[in-house]
């Protein structure tokens, strides 16, 4: 019921995460740039964005080369990616990688997802994981927020009730120590700060 609800709110606020697109866009733009030196996504192939909203970051990594396939279980966002021309070339799909990825293993270089994983809670975030590293060939980035909260995020995430407090406090560890279905979900993770409040965990899928 929860994940029902959580895709009916998403398709209600759909219109509004639509406004935000372009300032999305920049933001994910700098942010690549900037962990190049760490992780350098251009110099994959192909990556799967993992609720991937209107598609703003789909769009970024896009211009940088990738071939690029975005899932998202609320259809709204998905129209409102569809419905920008940049992202003709980007196969969007309705899925929700809580159910299962409808994806062959290592189908993809790389799967991200981009503020997903603190708003589940912990026994979603594994089942997360692990569909994440058995679609991957080499890397899995969670781009998602550090410990260094901001008071508006700390109240936002408080009304909003899901797992962020737990999560920006253990993420890193988490993700180490994740074993879903007898695997581990990686076999190394390591952490970069790519701002001030937000960090790329990059993790080396399961064998």
């Amino acid at each position: 019921m929860a994940r029902k609800n959580g895709c009916i709110l998403f398709n209600s606020v759909a219109p509004v995460y639509g406004l935000f697109y372009n300032v999305q866009k920049r933001r994910f733009a700098e942010v690549i740039e900037g962990a190049a030196n760490d992780l350098d996504l251009s110099s994959f192939d192909s990556i799967i964005d993992i609720g991937c909203g209107t598609g703003a970051l789909c769009s970024v990594l896009k211009r940088k080369g990738l071939s690029v396939t975005g899932i998202d279980p609320a259809g709204k966002m998905l129209d409102i990616a569809k419905a920008k021309q940049e992202n003709k070339d980007i196969s969007f799909m309705q899925a929700n990688v809580l159910e299962g990825l409808p994806f062959e293993d290592n189908s993809f270089d790389i799967a991200i997802a981009s503020y997903v994983a603190h708003g589940l809670k912990v026994e979603e975030r594994k089942r997360m994981y692990f569909e994440m590293s058995r679609v991957a060939r080499n890397f899995v980035v969670i781009y998602d927020y550090n410990d260094n909260r901001s008071l508006f995020t700390t109240f936002v995430e408080w009304l909003e009730g899901g797992d962020y407090f737990y999560f920006i406090k253990n993420a890193g560890l988490e993700m180490k120590d994740c074993v879903s279905e007898l695997k581990s979900c990686f076999t190394d993770v390591s952490v970069i700060d790519v701002d001030t409040r937000a960090a790329w965990y990059i993790c080396k899928p399961f064998a």
